[in-house]
């Protein structure tokens, strides 16, 4: 989930119940202030009744336009009744409307200057608490749905704004590749923690790029110092096989010597190679007819591994060329191949296809392989004799162009494919 989205719903969930608080002093606070207007106007209708009996004038007729109805009872000489006013909420009948509806009560003792008491029961209509509580209610959810959509919306275009910096920061680091250096690093930001932020991420890169680089520079200094050595060992070992006589035990022993050494300057050459490429060194582009030499390897692969007598076959576009080096095309597709015939079972079948921007091989197999590994450099499966270099190879060779390598096991059948 995203920050912004965890951000809105957190200030959702705090803005509810404050709303239903605010909701419920408001309610309170409104039937206190409407009882209060209403206790004023049945207080003075009250004390307007009682003037009334004690001067004799003719009292208020029912209907005479107001809501408000009354009662006079006359109590005995001999009670004293309170002279407290009493205001109550209850039911009662409307004689002008017919109905029974709440109402405020006011109930007012007083004596007359004759010594006579009186009770006075004043009713007014008032609201219905029920539909003033829904009315509420139906505003609150309105008002919080309002809020929520504003807040949602002035949220995101400000935080959207304000995290531009993290958005580019993070776009960059999405983007980039080890080894390719710094280039277009975000600019540092006046916002303290932003700024903190792009600096922490730029020394940590400028740190792994010096370290990428020194690794770089090792194995390709190694590997470009040990081309001499490795050479003058195998023409010496050349020598002493062809000038020398030497017994079977010895003639045996070197040739398992050179057989090894064979492997160490094909091992350094790969290396050689990877280097170079992890440092950009093959930066030039060109059409590269990939037809042509899908053909020249597979010929030569076929000839090579022909004891085998594995039955290759081979589909092709008319045209079909990619944007590479042309060595690297080269070196690519041969190690594809050459990964195919190798791991084939005697008799075993090869199928390269080709669409317009995809290559397929597969061949035959028994079991998959560990796919989270087989492009690791050096990862041989067990397999003797071979350098674990080849499919990484591949690999970087497609990194570098920013093509797809993948590898997928099914029908019993190895499927290299790239995408161009």
């Amino acid at each position: 989930m995203k920050l912004i989205h965890k951000v809105t719903i957190r200030l959702a969930i705090t803005i509810l119940p404050l709303l239903l608080l605010w909701s419920t002093i408001f309610y309170f606070s409104m039937v206190e202030e409407i009882n209060d207007e209403t206790d004023d106007s049945i207080d003075d209708y009250a004390e307007m009744i009682a003037m009334r009996i004690n001067t004799g004038e003719e009292l208020p007729r029912p209907g005479n336009g107001s809501n408000n109805t009354y009662s006079i009872e006359v109590l005995p000489q001999k009670l004293h009744p309170s002279k407290t006013k009493k205001f109550v909420d209850r039911e009662v009948f409307i004689p002008e409307k017919g109905e029974t509806e709440p109402a405020r009560t006011l109930t007012m003792f007083f004596t007359d200057d004759y010594g006579t008491n009186y009770k006075i029961t004043v009713s007014t209509p008032t609201f219905e608490r029920d539909d003033i509580i829904k009315a509420i209610l139906i505003h609150i959810i309105t008002l919080y749905a309002v809020l929520v959509g504003t807040i949602m919306l002035v949220t995101t275009l400000v935080f959207n704004y304000s995290m531009k910096p993290l958005y580019s920061l993070l776009k960059w680091l999405k983007k980039y590749s080890p080894g390719k250096g710094t280039k277009d690093f975000p600019d540092e930001e006046s916002v303290i923690e932003f700024k903190r932020l792009t600096q922490a991420a730029r020394i940590t890169i400028e740190r792994a790029e010096k370290q990428i680089e020194l690794q770089k520079q090792f194995t390709g200094n190694a590997s470009h110092e040990l081309q001499t050595p490795l050479a003058i060992l195998g023409t010496r070992i050349e020598w002493l096989i062809d000038k020398t006589t030497l017994t079977d035990e010895q003639f045996a022993e070197l040739s398992k010597m050179r057989q090894s050494l064979h492997r160490l300057a094909k091992l350094n050459r790969t290396l050689l190679l990877l280097s170079k490429i992890d440092s950009g060194q093959f930066i030039a582009r060109s059409e590269v007819d990939l037809a042509g030499i899908i053909e020249n390897e597979a010929g030569i692969y076929k000839e090579i591994f022909d004891y085998k007598e594995i039955d290759c076959t081979i589909r092709l576009p008319k045209r079909f060329t990619a944007s590479m080096d042309k060595s690297l095309a080269t070196t690519m597709i041969s190690n594809l191949i050459k990964n195919a015939y190798l791991h084939s079972p005697e008799n075993g079948k090869i199928e390269i296809e080709a669409t317009e921007h995809e290559l397929r091989i597969s061949n035959n197999g028994e079991a998959g392989l560990d796919a989270t590994r087989i492009f690791d450099r050096f990862y041989t499966n067990g397999k003797s004799g071979s350098t674990g270099l080849g499919l990484a190879l591949v690999k970087s060779i497609a990194d570098s162009y920013n093509f797809t390598f993948t590898y997928n096991f099914t029908g019993k059948k190895h499927c290299f494919t790239v995408r161009f």
